[in-house]
């Protein structure tokens, strides 16, 4: 349930998987690196946590362990010393289809005649209805509402051109592409591999690294590979950073090496806007850029298109920063800090009156009162939602004393609901679509208020692809139907880049 104070949109999960290469010199201990990974994956999801592993020697060899809460709370060194295994997958969630229980914990485990099958999946499947009533037709019964379910059902589903007596994975994810076009990003274990595919509009993030040995100074060996949703996790997990999975791509992972293959060339991508936006952690990395750089050339260009008179520059804690550094930067606006933080209040409250949810605001953040108090204060922050928070802060931040307040948001207004896996309130709780922006500005009690633009916005994500990559080839980033550039834009503007079915 997403609360109605919370004032920030919500990704569905993260995924991770890792195998132990062969003869390798490094023990790899799989199930602590997954723990690891889904710890760094934690912003994606708090609501439950689970890892599968599984030894390819054995027959039946999968271990699993699912649970309620942040992955610190899910698992303790015996719990991972009992996942015993050389290859494994793990999942965070936070839930947009299907009720915050333990039935809806990932990862799926499902018997098949080629053996059990382990699947985590990020997203949300735009024809789910389609292909819900399509599997019951089949015969085949349903535990839960997720979208995660079912499409481990629909991998297991027989394939008139499947003959041979063992399972063509990558031939399985390529059927599932063609009968839905978006929105997933995906990772399956079986036997001794792991599989990661992209949907083909790439709509969600999913990358690849390789786990390297310590060989005393020389070059290092690899002792495995890792999947993610966010490279973010690569450093903590002693890993280098590879690539990522790209749209309708499928990477099978074993412990010999890495295999990629197109299963369906779209032509086309629309990977969301957002993950540079707010989503991803800002030391991740896509499209050969960092997160960080972006949402810093968003802040600069930002004070560009809204220019202020001001003493301060400011943020609200805290992943609207980078881009408050680039705003103070462009501007020569010197940057400080006038809120302070409460990081034990959990990013969700549910509360039930107005009172409360001001009160929990203030629970969260505390005003630094001597850097306020007669100060034309901007405030840049990532997004606004349905503004609960940004006109709390603003009361605030007057009755420490600040001269003026002044909000520029990073990001166009959000208009529209997702269908690709972000929760994104229903119209009319979008501030935006019931609100002009003078309006908004009085609603939040701003003395001025700037939105960054569209076309600002994609020139800030695009002027930097590619940097990041050897030799400094920029990935392949083809356009798709809603914005031109490879970017799904549609909360912003309304024009989604597939077809939506009921």
């Amino acid at each position: 349930m997403t609360s109605q104070m919370e004032d920030k949109l919500q990704d569905e999960c993260g995924v991770f998987g890792c195998v132990a290469a062969s003869n390798c010199t490094t023990p790899v201990d799989v199930a602590n690196i997954i723990s690891i990974g889904l710890i760094g994956l934690q912003h994606r999801g708090q609501e439950s946590a689970g890892i599968v592993t599984n030894n390819a020697s054995i027959d039946d060899g999968m271990r699993v362990h699912k649970g309620m809460g942040l992955v610190s709370a899910v698992f303790n060194p015996i719990i991972l010393k009992q996942l015993d295994g050389n290859l494994g997958i793990g999942h965070t969630r936070y839930s947009t289809q299907g009720k915050s229980e333990i039935i809806n914990c990932q990862p799926f485990v499902v018997d098949t005649k080629y053996g059990k099958i382990a699947v985590a999946h990020n997203g949300e499947l735009v024809n789910k209805s389609k292909l819900r009533r399509d599997v019951l037709d089949r015969g085949v019964g349903l535990s839960t509402c997720s979208d995660s379910e079912l499409i481990t059902q629909l991998l297991c589903l027989p394939l008139d051109s499947e003959k041979s007596l063992e399972p063509d994975w990558t031939g399985r994810l390529r059927h599932l592409m063609l009968r839905t076009p978006a929105s997933y990003s995906l990772v399956l274990l079986h036997g001794g591999a792991i599989y990661a595919a992209r949907d083909p509009f790439g709509n969600r993030p999913l990358c690849i690294g390789r786990l390297e040995g310590d060989v005393g100074g020389k070059s290092p060996d690899t002792v495995g590979w890792i999947v993610s949703s966010e490279s973010c996790v690569f450093q903590s997990t002693g890993a280098a950073y590879i690539g990522d999975v790209q749209p309708g791509q499928v990477v099978k992972v074993t412990n010999t090496g890495v295999t990629y293959t197109t299963a369906v060339n779209s032509g086309q991508s629309a990977f969301c806007i957002f993950e540079y936006v707010y989503f991803a952690r800002p030391d991740s990395i896509f499209e050969g850029q960092t997160v960080y750089d972006v949402r810093r050339r968003c802040g600069a260009q930002l004070a560009r298109e809204f220019p202020v008179d001001a003493d301060v520059i400011s943020t609200v804690p805290e992943s609207a920063t980078p881009a408050a550094f680039g705003f103070s930067r462009e501007s020569g606006i010197p940057y400080d800090e006038v809120l302070a933080k409460n990081r034990y209040i959990g990013r969700t409250f549910i509360q039930p009156s107005t009172r409360m949810r001001k009160l929990a605001v203030e629970k969260k953040f505390g005003v630094l009162v001597e850097n306020v108090r007669g100060k034309r204060i901007v405030v840049v922050d990532d997004s606004i939602v349905r503004g609960n928070t940004m006109g709390s802060i603003i009361r605030m931040l007057r009755s420490g004393g600040a001269a003026e307040v002044h909000v520029r948001i990073a990001s166009p207004p959000v208009k529209n609901p997702c269908y690709m896996g972000i929760n994104i309130p229903t119209p009319k709780e979008l501030l935006a679509n019931k609100l002009n922006l003078e309006e908004t500005t009085k609603f939040l009690g701003a003395d001025s208020l700037g939105y960054l633009s569209v076309k600002g916005l994609l020139s800030c994500v695009t002027s930097g692809r590619g940097k990041l990559v050897e030799n400094g080839h920029s990935p392949e980033t083809k356009s798709n139907g809603s914005c031109g550039t490879g970017h799904c834009v549609a909360c912003l503007t309304g024009e989604y880049p597939v077809q939506l079915e009921w």
